[in-house]
């Protein structure tokens, strides 16, 4: 009988060590993740500064990738006639029509800007997709908080300018009714790419299937592929008043 008390009482001294140590255990455990937490977000609540920083990272801009002081004096030395503030303007009216052609499932929203039918190709593709997928991908809250010059490429008959913005919006993903991806909520932050290609009027361009582009000289049939020649290379005839100078957006897309 003595025995059987004394391993009993062996048995619970064991059991209350055990839960001795868990119970240190777990305010130690707490004590490091106020610490951590402090240290971390300033505040000991570690859900609480999970929260904060998420809010802290929806509500703050993200940068561009901006080289306009680089290449905008390029481009006017190219394209005198070349107007940033008003191309910029139009480039940030390309982003929010395309956004808002996928939250309104209506490629038409293109029609009223200057764009390419490559990009309204591109957007009622996009748009088919998620219909066929039984999706509806939502833009809401659009704000644009600063667009710049990313990039200036000079190619054989064709010079693309690209546009980088820096965008808020509501963005999510719905299916049947419920949300699979995003939150409906919550602002987040996200990068855009417009490209802006030069193209040389329409009607004397060759292969118009892509969108490259080149200029036939009018007098001998050769290709004036440098983009702002006043002259044909072969014959040195003048093609200046041939050289129609049109910009057109014909990309768009989310830069991680």
């Amino acid at each position: 009988m003595k025995s059987g008390m004394i391993g009993l009482i062996i048995v619970l001294v064991l059991i209350l060590v055990i839960l001795m140590g868990i119970y240190l255990g777990i305010r130690y455990l707490r004590k490091k993740t106020r610490e951590f937490s402090r240290m971390l977000f300033g505040t000991d609540n570690l859900g609480e500064g999970i929260r904060r920083q998420e809010a802290e990272y929806a509500s703050t801009p993200k940068s561009v990738s901006g080289a306009t002081s680089l290449y905008l004096p390029q481009i006017m030395r190219d394209f005198p006639e070349f107007h940033y503030d008003e191309m910029k303007r139009r480039a940030e009216g390309v982003l929010r029509a395309y956004l808002q052609g996928i939250h309104e499932e209506n490629p038409a929203m293109l029609d009223t800007v200057d764009v390419t039918e490559e990009l309204k190709d591109k957007l009622d593709m996009k748009i088919r997709a998620l219909q066929n997928d039984g999706c509806h991908e939502r833009f809401e809250q659009i704000k644009i908080h600063r667009t710049e010059i990313h990039r200036y490429l000079k190619e054989r008959g064709r010079t693309t300018i690209v546009f980088q913005s820096s965008v808020a919006h509501i963005t999510y993903l719905e299916k049947d009714g419920k949300i699979i991806k995003g939150k409906k909520d919550r602002l987040t932050q996200n990068r855009y790419n417009v490209e802006l290609c030069y193209i040389q009027d329409r009607a004397l361009v060759e292969g118009m299937d892509s969108v490259g582009y080149s200029m036939i000289c009018p007098n001998c049939g050769g290709a004036i592929n440098v983009l702002g020649d006043k002259e044909c290379p072969y014959c040195s005839s003048s093609v200046k008043e041939f050289n129609i100078k049109v910009w057109f957006f014909h990309d768009v897309r989310a830069v991680k």
